[in-house]
């Protein structure tokens, strides 16, 4: 306990000291994966701990954003609450709407709920753009910060400063909200509703009251965007961020109450980092999903906690050598992975059937990658992913097989004794 406490006054810490750090253009990203991780853990609440699957939570999200947006323009652009309240009214109307949407989703459970909020969440994105008086049309709508409590909210730093704040006291209700009654009852309504209902317990209520929270929280997130952005417009509603919520969810691990936030912080970085980059990082982040449910199911956070346990049992010096090759496995199948996923984008794309046409002679002109030119007619050129896929499998195979290795000598040890 005191341990995980130490971490997380380091953490904090650490993101208290960002603006020294960091530039505005990495500080603005810093501010993205705070609001992504709040997000993540407001719909982890839903999703990891009461067991409902929504794939429309993005509509919570958008209407957070909305309500902020309006709060600001309000009584004639001076905000019907100051600047650092505002992420309030994005709470109040993720609230409102959550719960009204939450009383027809919980109606029904499993596959039915997330087909329910997936509606949900595309009839509020085929209706925002003709709804010009509620969410601006297709332009959308634009919005200032104004001056409060001696604070301009003119620069990135202020802005980092207050989006940190509410994560940090929105994430921490949303722990308190975990260890309450309600929230213990939660956890009923994934592993067991029948016995609850069984108990005498509402569990349509119960999850109502759940949906409603998550969007609340959602909806704070979706405040706080509009405040670092100053706009907003239909977009916000696209499945694509529901999509993203998900993904960033289960790549951090549902089981931990941090794997969320972890997760959607990371990915958001990786975007960000990558997409100047290739136009493939939308692949690579899909196979980083399927790799990650594949072989982690629990996670990030559940490899980290899988890695503890292996230490506890196999000691640390059976398990440094297992840990160095999956490090190992893992960089080379990355390596190439990213090899062939980049030649064939650059073969497959227009510029370079465009480049071959030019030239009837040459059907196959030279790729440049990594600052070198390959030919794609070349074998040797599809030699270097098949080496380094085949290098990476080769140590992964033996790094399980060490695993299984030593797990089975502590097993025959213990039985011994």
């Amino acid at each position: 306990m005191k341990t995980g406490l130490l971490l997380i006054l380091a953490g904090v810490a650490a993101l208290a000291a960002l603006p020294f750090l960091l530039s505005q253009g990495l500080l603005n990203a810093a501010i993205q994966m705070l609001i992504a991780a709040l997000f993540a853990s407001a719909y982890n609440l839903l999703c990891g701990q009461a067991g409902m699957l929504s794939f429309g939570h993005a509509a919570y999200f958008g209407v957070g954003a909305f309500g902020t947006v309006h709060a600001m323009n309000a009584i004639g652009g001076a905000g019907l609450l100051p600047t650092p309240l505002m992420p309030l009214a994005g709470a109040a109307c993720g609230l409102v709407f959550g719960a009204i949407a939450g009383w027809f989703a919980t109606q029904r459970t499993g596959t039915y709920f997330a087909m329910i909020t997936l509606a949900i969440a595309e009839l509020v994105h085929s209706l925002a753009p003709h709804l010009k008086g509620l969410f601006g049309g297709e332009a959308g709508m634009s919005t200032m910060r104004m001056p409060a409590w001696g604070f301009d909210f003119g620069s990135t730093t202020q802005v980092y400063y207050l989006t940190l704040a509410w994560v940090l006291a929105s994430v921490g209700l949303l722990y308190l909200f975990t260890r309450t009654p309600m929230g213990r009852l939660s956890y009923g309504l994934r592993e067991n509703s029948h016995r609850l209902r069984f108990l005498g317990y509402n569990v349509h209520g119960l999850g109502m009251m759940v949906f409603a929270i998550s969007a609340m929280f959602s909806g704070i997130a979706g405040g706080l965007q509009v405040v670092s952005n100053e706009s907003a417009n239909y977009v916000v509603f696209d499945p694509a961020l529901s999509a993203a919520v998900v993904l960033n969810t289960y790549i951090g691990g549902v089981t931990v109450f941090l794997g969320p936030a972890l997760g959607a912080a990371l990915m958001t970085f990786f975007g960000y980092a990558v997409s100047d980059l290739t136009q493939s990082w939308l692949l690579y982040q899909g196979i980083l999903f399927v790799g990650v449910m594949m072989f982690m199911p629990s996670g990030l956070t559940g490899l980290i906690g899988t890695t503890g346990r292996l230490r506890q049992r196999i000691g640390l010096s059976k398990l440094l050598p297992v840990v160095l090759l999956s490090i190992a496995a893992a960089l080379l199948l990355s390596m190439g992975g990213t090899f062939a996923v980049e030649l064939l984008q650059r073969v497959f794309s227009q510029d370079y059937r465009a480049l071959a046409r030019l030239d009837p002679g040459n059907p196959w002109p030279p790729v440049t990658l990594l600052s070198r030119a390959w030919s794609p007619a070349s074998m040797a050129t599809w030699a270097v992913p098949v080496v380094l896929i085949g290098a990476g499998a080769v140590l992964a195979w033996v790094g399980r097989r060490s695993l299984n290795q030593a797990v089975e000598q502590t097993v025959d040890q213990g039985a011994a004794a």
